[in-house]
């Protein structure tokens, strides 16, 4: 279902949005987002089907009580359903544009990307010839004793 979302709002299929990702990942940053969160849910899912198989494979051998290895198999299962869930919960936030915090989350992310505007200077500006320069410590209103 999330698939089918993320397939509509770019309105291509997923093999092409993430070839068209890996090959300009930052041109469209929210669709390369979305791309990595639903790998991640893909595997998620490949590793709940793995686990729910092995936990099956258990218990048809089991006769009475579930036995300890069993029982950390259903323990597997559960942490991959948390873990499927957790990354479906994700797609679901970024398909959303009026999802809570987004507008926070963009301003923030906007922040740390990096910057393409001129690099601030750090270099003292030239004096014009002739002009004597200032010790710091008398800059600085004298000095520390």
């Amino acid at each position: 279902m999330l698939t089918e979302r993320i397939e509509a709002r770019y309105d291509m299929d997923m093999e092409h949005l993430q070839a068209a990702v890996t090959a300009a990942p930052a041109a469209n940053p929210d669709a390369t987002d979305i791309v990595k969160w639903h790998g991640h849910l893909v595997a998620a899912q490949a590793a709940l089907n793995r686990a729910e198989d092995d936990l099956l494979t258990a218990l048809e051998t089991q006769h009475s009580e579930v036995d300890d290895p069993t029982m950390g198999l259903a323990h597997r299962v559960n942490a991959a359903v948390a873990t499927r869930d957790g990354r479906a919960i994700v797609v679901r936030w970024l398909l959303d544009p009026d999802a809570l915090g987004k507008k926070a989350a963009a301003e923030l992310l906007a922040r740390l990307r990096p910057r393409t505007g001129p690099a601030v200077q750090t270099s003292a500006p030239q004096r014009p010839p002739g002009t004597p320069a200032q010790a710091s410590a008398s800059r600085a209103g004298g000095a520390v004793r």
